[in-house]
């Protein structure tokens, strides 16, 4: 006769300061408030609950970057999560930060691939072990090369990123404390749902993972992915819904006996509202409204970024921004540095900033045409559209192209409507994170751009110039004018 046990595994991923609910069609939807009166109600019912987060609680909202983070951190410690894993946003503040941000969380914060270089001593508990009804459940914890992106310049911090590494160290952990009895072993990453899936064929059957929670790639799954006979599952972005799984877990044989997998509408229709929850967030509400109430702009009507791999409203209007205010010939604007997928008419400070939350210098790069187009074939490779780890970029007016995407070649790239020269030097504008990262974002190596001229900041702060030409500016109004067409 087996020997079941049931066990709930609630999760949430990529948060982004999603605190507040919206209405939509006359019925309040998602808010922390709503999700944390769902997670308290499941933690009555099922006393063998566990709530996850699969990285990327920070970043999103106003109240977050105002206060970097530590209000996010009371907000999470009201919401009780029982174990979380970093995600890269959690970086954006810096290391230090974060850190020390880690010491004000009441719940523990995994991470098994960040590390000191001088001792290879983990940055953060690289797993926990958590006790339901006499089961041991090891949650073991994998963040994005994101991460090692934004420390790059910091020689002290390193990462194991390959995914062999990684599951690697995953076997470590996993043949370490198997000896203890482990009932159930999950994997909290923070990778992507294509990174999850190689991840999962590479584990070792022995090593008994069971399920992986996931983040990064904001993937609404309709039902769980079995890969290697690991159960993978992410449940999109934001407040508006919740992953839930109910397992029978085989206690003799430390596995999955049956289960059940979904995402639950956070709604007011079987959400209760959590009131301490409210009342904290609306106390940080109304601080940061009275900062950031003030209206910057009027656009003719609402601008969007419907997508990150595509040209869009937004992306062609703080390209053309910062290109003209900095008197570059061309200028490359991250398409994940605009955060929000639509923006005005009416343009608050809080709409903008949440908008375009990233306050990186502007490095000036000279390239030569032929770079040039090196640097746009680059970033529009396949994996630009696939992967998860790739970065694509909007760029200023002046440029224009036709990209074949089978035969991964231009059918026409011009700039200030003639062919782009590959002798020419073109001035290029390139945000201080990107710059960072340069060969990785754009396939060349800084040395080969150096040779032209040295790099150079040219700005302090591109969202202080965004900010500063909106609020000149009145009745605004940009298309997405074909100057990036992919066919």
């Amino acid at each position: 006769m087996k020997n079941l046990k049931k066990l709930v595994l609630l999760h949430s991923n990529d948060m982004h300061g999603d605190f507040l609910a919206e209405n939509i069609d006359s019925s309040l939807v998602g808010g922390v408030s709503m999700l944390s009166g769902y997670v308290n109600k499941v933690r009555r019912e099922e006393p063998n609950t566990i709530y996850a987060i699969a990285g990327d609680m920070f970043r999103g909202s106003v109240i977050d970057s105002e206060y970097q983070g530590i209000s996010t951190i009371e907000i999470m410690n009201l919401l009780a999560p029982d174990v979380v894993t970093i995600g890269n946003h959690e970086a954006d503040y810096g290391l230090g930060q974060l850190l020390f941000i880690e010491k004000c969380a009441k719940f523990p914060i995994i991470n098994a691939n960040l590390f000191i270089r001088t001792g290879h001593n983990h940055l953060f508990q690289p797993y926990v072990i958590l006790r339901r009804d006499g089961m041991k459940i090891l949650f073991i914890g994998i963040v994005t090369e994101e991460v090692l992106n934004k420390t790059k310049r910091d020689g002290m911090i390193g990462s194991f990123v390959d995914i062999d590494e990684a599951a690697a160290e995953i076997g470590r952990i996993c043949d370490t404390y198997n000896a203890i009895d482990i009932d159930f072993t999950v994997l909290l990453t923070h990778i992507g749902y294509e990174e999850d899936k190689k991840l999962a064929a590479k584990l070792d059957p022995a090593w008994g993972v069971d399920v992986i929670i996931g983040g990064h790639s904001h993937t609404l799954l309709e039902k769980a992915t079995e890969i290697n006979g690991v159960q993978i599952v992410q449940a999109g972005i934001g407040t508006n819904q919740i992953g839930r799984f109910d397992i029978m877990v085989d206690t003799d044989r430390n596995c999955i006996d049956s289960f059940t997998w979904k995402t639950i509408p956070i709604c007011a229709e079987n959400c209760p509202r959590d009131e301490e929850v409210e009342s904290l967030i609306l106390n940080y509400k109304k601080a940061t409204d009275e900062k950031y109430g003030r209206i910057v702009t009027r656009f003719t009507r609402e601008l969007t970024h419907p997508s990150r791999t595509q040209e869009t409203e937004l992306g062609d209007l703080f390209a053309d921004i910062l290109q003209n205010a900095l008197g570059l010939d061309v200028f490359f604007i991250g398409s994940g540095s605009i955060r929000s997928t639509k923006l005005g008419p009416v343009v608050r400070l809080s709409d903008f900033e949440e908008c375009f939350p990233y306050d990186d210098a502007v490095f000036l790069v000279k390239v030569t045409g032929a770079q040039l187009k090196k640097m746009i074939l680059f970033y529009l490779r396949d994996e630009a559209f696939e992967g998860d780890h790739t970065e694509f970029y909007q760029i200023s007016g002046g440029l224009r192209l036709i990209y074949e995407k089978k035969e991964h070649t231009f059918r026409e790239i011009k700039f200030g409507g003639a062919d782009v020269d590959d002798s020419r030097i073109y001035s290029t504008g390139i945000q201080a994170f990107h710059y960072a990262n340069f060969e990785k974002f754009f396939g060349l190596p800084q040395a080969e751009i150096e040779k032209n001229a040295a790099p150079r900041p040219v700005a302090t702060s591109c969202r202080s110039i965004l900010e500063e030409v909106l609020s000149g500016s009145h009745l605004l109004d940009q298309k997405a004018d074909g100057r990036i067409t992919i066919e």
